[in-house]
């Protein structure tokens, strides 16, 4: 039996999109539009729940994405047997055989704070290569900054106590687990349990041992002593698998101390204490207390308040799948078109999923070290005294422009980044953080809802 793989390779970048990004494309080919090119935008409509900002993530795999996208003989050829495009000119697939991303690319740096209708990304192409990648974009850029956002709060609850990514195995797909490995350390943590983000991103590695190594052997000292031979160094143990508190009697009697304990269950803050205790009176007290086992923020939250005596947590399932927010409604729309030398604005106007017409600029206002407004402008408007530009060019004409910063880098900039955010905007109830318009990108939206809409006074 033959094994088909799934996952996408460079090979299949183009089709890895929704079937209408390439009706559209097919739809502008025939109607001449291929040269004239647009702005698109991506950007949030509104924060998820119980959030007061989002943290921009995966950029660096979106670019990979737009500049390697490729469409190979073999996918033209089961393209053109799809009944949708029977009809369509051949000089379509001549235009995706030779199709390469021309045009130029603006974003925020990964690890910049955002809100509701801010640019974390901006597209600037001929209009049939900037659609092409909106699929991409919104799933590469949504997920890694959903996970970073709440690697951010996690942290932020563990007040120093350093808090590993143990969500592999509960993520989304084996490609999700290390997409998130990777922001959620941009958010903030210390490292990941995920092998590969170890070898591919060089991020520090965490584990300790599962209970099923425990349950191998006929008595729970025996499988400590075993572990403790072949990792002498880093020997962390599970001690809740049959009674906590007697797994941490027996991880005492071994010939030399362990490096830490692991609890996965049960009251955590109460049995931390009492782990703690015994520890201690045995002269244990560089032994570490490591817990985990279905926390979140406020979990965390509530141990780091309490005091209680543990050194770090290993989260999975809530770090990667956000399940009060899992996903942060990044949306990707077109801001203006670009005809004769001319920025014609568009905008989306019906119902809750409007947008702001034409390509524009993104200033942060800064107060010490605290953030306290951001300025909306249109491109080529003067930003008001004070305020700093935030939205970085990545690409130009196809090429990049800009050396990306390292994931380690990446982190850095974001603590300085999360750092200078109001103390309300880590409280899910705080006041909002003021976004202001600028007057030209105002007087775009109405004169376009006057012309779509009539004069509705």
């Amino acid at each position: 039996m033959k094994l088909r793989p799934l996952f996408p390779s460079q090979e299949t970048l183009g089709i890895h999109t929704d079937l209408y990004e390439l009706t559209m494309l097919a739809a502008y080919f025939e109607a001449g539009f291929a040269e004239e090119r647009a702005t698109f935008e991506l950007f949030a409509r509104r924060l998820p729940a119980r959030r007061g900002f989002l943290v921009a993530a995966g950029l660096e795999q979106a670019l990979h994405q737009v500049l390697n996208l490729r469409f190979p003989e073999d996918v033209l050829a089961w393209l053109r047997t799809l009944e949708v495009f029977r009809g369509v000119s051949p000089g379509f697939f001549d235009y995706l055989r030779d199709f390469r991303f021309n045009g130029d690319l603006w974003a925020l740096p990964e690890g910049t704070p955002f809100f509701p209708h801010e640019p974390v990304l901006q597209v600037r192409a001929p209009v049939m290569e900037a659609q092409l990648l909106e699929t991409y974009l919104i799933a590469s850029i949504s997920y890694q900054t959903t996970v970073a956002t709440k690697a951010s709060l996690l942290c932020r609850a563990a007040r120093g106590r350093p808090v590993i990514d143990f969500g592999s195995r509960r993520a989304q797909g084996p490609q999700a687990g290390l997409l998130a490995a990777r922001a959620s350390f941009i958010g903030g943590c210390a490292g990941t349990s995920n092998v590969l983000a170890g070898y591919r991103l060089g991020l520090p590695l965490y584990g300790t041992m599962a209970h099923s190594f425990i349950q191998f052997f006929d008595d729970e000292r025996c499988a400590f002593e075993t572990f403790q031979r072949s990792f002498p160094r880093h020997t962390i143990l599970l001690v809740d698998t049959y009674d906590t508190l007697r797994g941490v009697r027996n991880a005492l009697t071994l010939t030399s101390p362990a490096q830490g304990v692991r609890v996965d269950s049960g009251d955590l803050d109460r049995t931390a204490r009492a782990a703690r205790k015994l520890l201690d009176q045995s002269g244990h007290h560089e032994t570490r207390i490591l817990v985990s086992g279905d926390l979140d923020p406020e979990r965390v939250k509530a141990l780091t308040e309490a005091e209680a005596p543990i050194d770090g947590y290993g989260v999975g399932t809530d770090l990667v799948v956000c399940p009060e927010a899992p996903t942060c409604d990044l949306v990707y729309k077109l801001v203006e078109r670009l005809h004769e030398g001319r920025a014609l604005p568009r905008m989306k106007i019906s119902g809750e999923k409007g947008s702001f017409p034409l390509r524009k600029e993104l200033y942060r206002r800064r107060e010490g070290r605290e953030f306290v407004g951001d300025l909306l402008a249109a491109e080529g408007e003067a930003a008001l005294d004070g305020y700093s530009p935030l939205l970085v060019k990545y690409a130009e004409g196809g090429e990049t422009n800009t050396d990306l910063p390292t994931v380690r880098q990446v982190r850095d900039y974001a603590r300085t980044q999360l750092d200078g955010l109001p103390e309300r905007l880590w409280r899910p109830e705080g006041e909002a953080y003021p976004v202001r318009h600028s007057p030209r990108l105002r007087k775009a939206e109405r004169s376009l809802r006057r012309s779509h809409l009539g004069d509705r006074r």
